[in-house]
């Protein structure tokens, strides 16, 4: 590699980008997350046949979620210092048990213990993946997130569907036959682990061959930073976890909507998501990601503050908006944790998801509690406020001039 390419990309990924490898496991976390979010859409049927209440239902989400959270960082960190390329087939196996699980659950704890085992399929899925998505992208770090992230939101969009369409009809046992699509997903993963082993190994010994790189950034910047990141997080994470976990309960309640139909409706929010992903991170690469994260989470606030008050019509179109505005900010939030630490890739990852993950869990067992005490419209009109937060991302540090100056 050259002295101008090292200039440009200071951690050494500069290579061609495999777009082969970045749909492979675009993929495959469309299906893990087809996979996870099953449990999320079947939520009404789960609260029919086991009487559960809004509070149960925002445990099971947090047994999911904190499991995730918790694991994922230190996947990560492991990751990074000893690489395992077939750590992700391995992982496809925690998925498939969690919805065996599920399907054969015939109180709460078992469902507990069945969403625990799906966060244990996402702790090692996401952090690996991500950094697989960073090595195949040739610099197009945004890019490259946004088609790996597309991915996942499309399996999150696509898994209320499959609920409404199967498991609202047929119960819960039949939860357990798509235990059987993982399979795909384990020999996809399987040939993404060979590339990964004669391919991307070689590019992280690159990157990580200077040791004196392990802070190309001053600490104070790194710290202050990762806050705002992390707080960014919490408000983007916080507010969506109320339309993922109850906007079908919302619509049902508010609008005397049918099951099946409101599952189409969290359908349609969740395929926005995937589209302001996917934009997010094309614009991250065009213009500042600094700019796109400001946008995102901020640029919603006005469209969460009206959703609580306006009628179906325009709820229908404010939720496809949020989706859009709000999920642009998660590619450039790993793209620009990536860049805070760029030989800790893993760490950072999974820290970025495994947060995101967390927050979602506790914030769902909140907004369950708080829904059974207060009704479930009052949700709505307190979590509105959670993009005021994006007001902080004004002081990101810029991290090219971070870089320069400790050079």
């Amino acid at each position: 590699m050259n002295s101008s390419a090292e200039a440009r990309d200071p951690a050494g990924w500069r290579d061609e980008t495999a777009f082969p490898v970045i749909i492979a496991i675009s993929c495959c976390h469309l299906l893990n997350d087809t996979m996870q979010s099953l449990l999320q859409g079947s939520y009404p049927a789960l609260k029919a046949s086991h009487h559960l209440t809004f509070a149960e239902l925002g445990w099971i989400s947090l047994a999911y979620q904190l499991t995730a959270s918790m694991l994922q960082p230190v996947v990560g960190y492991v990751a990074d210092r000893r690489p395992a390329p077939f750590s992700l087939p391995a992982g496809t196996l925690f998925t498939a048990l969690g919805l065996l699980v599920i399907s054969l659950a015939s109180n709460f704890e078992w469902l507990l213990v069945g969403a625990a085992m799906l966060g244990m399929g996402s702790s090692v899925f996401h952090p690996e993946a991500s950094r697989v998505a960073r090595m195949a992208a040739g610099g197009r770090h945004s890019l490259a997130q946004s088609l790996f992230q597309l991915g996942g939101n499309a399996g999150q969009a696509i898994g209320p569907l499959f609920a409404a369409l199967v498991v609202v009809q047929w119960g819960q046992s039949s939860l357990g036959a798509f235990a059987l699509v993982t399979l795909v997903s384990t020999a996809i993963l399987w040939n993404v682990g060979v590339w990964y082993k004669h391919h991307g190994l070689p590019r992280l010994q690159r990157a990580h061959a200077p040791r004196k790189q392990d802070s190309p950034i001053p600490r104070a910047t790194v710290v202050r930073g990762m806050t705002i990141l992390l707080l960014l997080i919490f408000s983007k994470y916080a507010y969506m976890s109320s339309l993922t976990n109850y906007y079908t309960f919302y619509l049902i309640e508010r609008f005397q909507m049918g099951v099946v139909e409101a599952q189409v409706h969290l359908f349609l929010f969740l395929g926005s998501i995937a589209v302001g992903t996917l934009l997010g991170g094309y614009f991250g690469d065009r213009f500042s990601r600094k700019a796109v994260i400001q946008f995102s989470v901020l640029g919603a606030l006005p469209f969460t503050l009206m959703l609580p008050f306006v009628s179906l019509a325009w709820t229908e179109v404010l939720t496809v908006v949020i989706g859009l505005t709000i999920a642009s900010a998660f590619p450039a939030i790993v793209v620009f944790a990536q860049e805070l630490l760029p030989t800790r890739v893993g760490m950072m990852s999974g820290l970025m998801f495994g947060f995101s993950f967390g927050i979602g869990g506790l914030a769902a067992a909140s907004f369950g509690h708080l829904a059974d005490v207060y009704g479930i419209a009052l949700v709505y009109k307190i979590s509105a406020f959670l993009p005021l937060l994006g007001v902080l991302s004004l002081w990101l540090p810029d991290v090219q001039r971070a870089k320069a100056a400790q050079q």
